[in-house]
C-alpha cells in the first residue's frame, strides 16, 4: 500500500462516517479509528521499510477533516421535529440521474411517498431511492457523488 492509497483511504473513512477500519497485509498493518475526536492512525511496518516516516505525516494532514464531523451535530439538535431519511445501502450517492439533469429533490421541495429522491450506485447498479415519507425537504446532508454507508442520514424532511 503506497502513500497515495493511504491518503485516499483516510479521506474515504473521514467522509463515510465509519468508526474504525483495519487493513492487514503480509508486512503492513494500518488501523484508522474515528470518533467525535480527531482521527487516530496506527501503522506498523517492518524496520527495513522507510515508509513509516512518510505515513505518519500524511496521516496527520486529514485530522482537520474530522472537524467536519462536528457540523452534523448542529442539525442533530433539530431532528426532533424532522424526519431523517437514511441510506438503505452502502454505495455512492447521486442527487440526479446524470450530471446534465436536474436534482431529484432540492431544499424546499415537497415530496410524497414513492417519489424518487436520489440514486445510490452499488456495484455498478444504480438504485433509485424512493421516499418513505411525505413532507418538505429541509436539508440535504450528503454531497453529490459522495460515498454513503448503510443507515447514514441523507435528508431531513419536515413532515406534512
Amino acid at each position: 500500500m503506497d502513500i497515495k492509497q493511504i491518503q485516499e483511504l483516510i479521506k474515504f473513512v473521514s467522509r463515510s462516517g465509519v468508526n474504525e477500519v483495519a487493513i492487514e497485509q503480509k508486512d503492513f498493518k494500518i488501523t484508522i479509528k474515528t470518533n467525535q475526536t480527531p482521527t487516530v492512525i496506527t501503522a506498523t511496518v517492518p524496520a527495513p521499510a522507510a515508509a513509516p516516516a512518510q505515513v505518519l505525516p500524511a496521516a496527520v494532514a486529514p485530522q482537520p477533516v474530522s472537524a467536519t464531523d462536528n457540523k452534523p451535530a448542529t442539525p442533530a439538535e433539530d431532528t426532533s421535529k424532522y424526519i431523517t431519511v437514511k441510506s438503505p445501502m452502502i454505495g455512492t450517492f447521486y442527487r440526479s440521474a446524470s450530471p446534465d439533469k436536474p436534482s431529484f429533490v432540492n431544499v424546499g421541495d415537497e415530496i410524497a411517498t414513492g417519489k424518487v429522491i436520489c440514486i445510490i450506485e452499488a456495484m455498478k447498479l444504480f438504485n433509485e431511492i424512493e421516499s418513505e415519507v411525505s413532507g418538505r425537504i429541509v436539508k440535504v446532508l450528503v454531497d453529490n457523488a459522495s460515498p454513503v454507508e448503510y443507515d447514514q442520514p441523507l435528508f431531513l424532511v419536515e413532515p406534512m
